[in-house]
């Protein structure tokens, strides 16, 4: 933070953006001006206003600028790649000659004279962040997390509890992770994705691999079968960290975590689905090698409540269930309809799917198809475009053709009440990245139930 010391105006573009206000609640807590703007105001940004953050929605520069001494000296202008170039405030502030970072690269600045923890992977990386740091924060670890979700114990994005050590989620999207010096790190995973920046697989895997280099491989932790040297984590005995003798009982997961250096029996989670057992172990494997108590550490999993929108109950009665989860790539679906399966075997299972940018619905579209014809029943809401324009031919019906299942179809927004009124399915699936989140209370508003 040295070379950022004698900056007093942090003006953020694209405030409303998980990562982005995190970062926004840091430099308020520095007693900076912080100030931003976003397209629409949402739960985050008005939360961010409650805090005392000046937030506006429209591009006016005047507005931005009330009563505010916002100079090209004493500030730093803050953008992410969803802002876009003909956005005018972002024009402004380019043709003015203010100073101009990525989130990426004032999260490196912030972090880079501070120990770091980081979780990077195309998948996990959130859930497996808001652990560690829960697990760090109940072992009295004075801590500063810049989390991807909001966590459910905290109801925040960021913990600042000290400087101890900082606890931040590693983004492949636009290269950003390589910005990051860390100390110990992790990588759940490497699926392509992001191919509208990267263009191929390879080139993603190779900037992982960047990633990788950024610490020795003793402190490089990585899920088995990854083409990176460090230790290993998974469910065959060959890892190095085994995940094994894994139980279900009254909808808690216990689980047994055995190494060389230590062996961790009957750990509980409430985070359903085998993906989240080893989400849970990156982070006891990372914790224990911040140098904590393996034991004591193992013991902190269970009071860890979840991730905002990662396989939260909405709804949850005898014959209803309604759950809403982020996953909008194919493997991540895969996984929380198995997860969901694995806790549900008896029921219909029926998923309403919003895809989430155009580019990746085209990319991923036989994979999408073959992950989402698993559920009983598949609905599809059209393409969330996020930051893109539209591309010829790709939509919900492109995608609803690949799909082996008899009982498919599209739906509009307004008329999913009535689908799940009328459907005979008692588990309903809410997945996808985009806006989808907000149509789950207009519907629960309309059933016969009170939500939990």
């Amino acid at each position: 933070m040295k070379n950022l010391s004698h900056i007093q105006h942090f003006v953020f573009l694209g405030i409303g953006g998980i990562g982005m206000s995190a970062i926004a609640r840091y430099f308020a807590l520095q007693n900076k001006q912080v100030c931003g703007y976003d397209r629409t105001q949402t739960q985050l940004t008005t939360t961010l206003q409650n805090e005392g953050v000046d937030v506006i929605y429209t591009q006016e520069i005047q507005q931005l600028f009330v009563n505010k001494n916002i100079e090209k000296e004493n500030t730093i202008v803050i953008f992410t790649p969803a802002v876009s170039k003909d956005n005018l405030l972002y024009i402004y502030f380019l043709e003015k000659g203010f100073r101009m970072m990525k989130r990426a690269q004032i999260l490196g600045e912030i972090t880079k004279d501070l120990p770091t923890l980081a979780v990077a992977g195309t998948h996990g990386k959130t859930t497996t962040t808001a652990i560690l740091a829960h697990i760090l924060k109940q072992c009295g670890v004075k801590l500063t997390a810049f989390l991807g979700g909001i966590s459910e114990n905290y109801k925040t994005n960021f913990i600042s509890d000290g400087n101890e050590v900082v606890v931040v989620e590693a983004d492949e999207f636009d290269r950003s992770f390589l910005q990051l010096t860390p100390n110990i790190a992790a990588i759940t995973s490497m699926d392509a994705d992001h191919l509208d920046i990267y263009q191929e697989r390879n080139l993603l895997e190779t900037s992982f691999r960047d990633f990788a280099a950024k610490v020795s491989s003793e402190d490089l932790y990585v899920a088995q079968g990854l083409p990176l040297q460090g230790k290993t984590i998974g469910f065959e005995a060959s890892a190095d960290i085994h995940i094994t003798n894994i139980k279900i009982k009254n909808g808690t997961y216990i689980f047994d975590v055995i190494s060389q250096d230590f062996q961790l029996t009957n750990i509980q989670s409430f985070l359903p689905g085998r993906h989240n057992l080893f989400n849970a172990t990156v982070a006891i494997v990372l914790a224990i090698a911040f140098g904590l108590d393996a034991t004591e550490v193992a013991s902190k999993v269970e009071s860890f409540k979840g991730v905002e929108r990662r396989f939260t109950y909405h709804l949850k009665t005898n014959n209803l269930l309604i759950i809403e989860d982020y996953a909008h790539h194919p493997n991540e679906i895969s996984a929380v309809y198995e997860a969901a399966r694995e806790l549900y075997p008896n029921k219909k299972i029926s998923v309403i799917f919003q895809p989430h940018l155009y580019s990746r619905t085209k990319d991923f579209a036989d994979d999408f198809a073959t992950s989402l014809s698993a559920f009983d029943e598949v609905n599809l809401l059209e393409i969330y475009p996020a930051r893109e324009i539209p591309i010829e031919g790709i939509n919900a019906q492109f995608l609803l053709e690949k799909i082996n299942n008899k009982d498919k179809k599209i739906v509009k927004k307004e008329a999913l009440s009535a689908l799940v009124k009328h459907s005979d399915a008692q588990v309903f699936m809410f997945l996808g990245a985009g806006d989808i989140g907000d149509e789950v209370p207009k519907v629960i508003k309309k059933l016969p139930y009170e939500k939990v």
